[in-house]
């Protein structure tokens, strides 16, 4: 299915970020305020962490089926996260929803927001890159999830180097995502999204308060 040649009248949001940086909890809280969005479900090869069950954010699925997934192009990209497991995202689900005008709402890393703008139209993309204070905060979330092997924690703050250092320059917009201050970076997020969404639900945030301003595109 080539995604170019579609007509797509929906807008498809990827919230990009190394693994800590808040972008599931982003996309939980805009899921209780926006259940008219589309969210689509990540497949992957990891194994479920505890509390996890299988379809909600997440299908869990055996390597060999990833792989036939690879084979079949069923996904709409995918990479091996952490030099360890494969993630991808079902390109089905996404057009359907898309060419109904939907907004759809997407949770990917670095690689998989590359991959994604390589092959999908520019007018039906928009990326925002979340960003954290410094190194430190990072790692205190990575670890808040539970204990890591020190190898574990060197490799994953190794991936979010590498995708800090291409977030400012790939992604169209950057938000802030303050420890504590959740709830501003969303409501950063839904200004983007309702400023990129001329028939988008996402109300401005009102009020005068909250988040600071998500930084301007940089394209």
């Amino acid at each position: 299915m080539e995604t170019k040649n579609l007509k797509l009248t929906g807008k498809l949001f990827l919230i990009v970020g190394p693994s800590g940086v808040g972008k599931g909890t982003v996309i939980a809280l805009l899921k209780g305020k926006h259940p008219e969005f589309e969210y689509p479900i990540s497949v992957t090869t990891r194994d479920p962490r505890p509390g996890e069950k299988d379809g909600v954010v997440y299908h869990f699925v055996t390597r060999k089926k990833f792989e036939e997934m690879i084979k079949d192009k069923d996904l709409l990209e995918y990479a091996i996260v952490h030099n360890k497991e494969y993630y991808g995202t079902l390109k089905k689900p996404i057009i359907k929803a898309l060419e109904k005008g939907k907004i759809v709402i997407r949770e990917v890393d670095m690689q998989g927001c590359e991959s994604i703008l390589k092959v999908f139209p520019k007018e039906n993309l928009v990326s925002i890159f979340l960003t954290v204070p410094n190194k430190q905060d990072l790692i205190d979330r990575i670890l808040k999830r539970g204990k890591l092997p020190e190898e574990e924690i060197k490799r994953r703050m190794q991936s979010a180097e590498k995708e800090f250092a291409k977030g400012g320059r790939i992604c169209d917009y950057q938000v802030p995502s303050l420890t504590g201050k959740v709830n501003e970076c969303v409501k950063d997020v839904e200004r983007i999204i309702n400023g990129e969404s001329p028939s988008g639900k996402a109300p401005p945030s009102g009020g005068g308060t909250g988040g600071s301003n998500p930084s301007s595109p940089t394209n």
